[in-house]
């Protein structure tokens, strides 16, 4: 197991819905971690295993959250 460090973390989740209704959380600051489930209430306690378990894995590097920007396609030309 690599140490991080610290024993205190504070990471951003995204969460999503898939079409088939399953919420989907991702974690950007960790490489391949994300988890899903079928309600919120079931999804929270996975992200904390997931980290957990991504962290046994990997060394954490911070990375300052800076914002989420919405992005609409048209073709080939991306409009900001």
């Amino acid at each position: 197991m690599k140490k991080t460090g610290s024993k205190h973390h504070t990471f951003t989740i995204l969460i999503e819905q898939d079409d088939d209704g399953y919420y989907v959380a991702t974690v950007p600051a960790l490489k391949s971690c994300y988890t899903q489930a079928k309600t919120l209430e079931a999804l929270y306690p996975r992200i904390k295993e997931v980290i957990e378990l991504c962290l046994e894995e990997e060394e954490f590097l911070p990375m300052k959250f800076i914002g989420v920007q919405r992005l609409e396609f048209e073709g080939c030309e991306i409009n900001l």
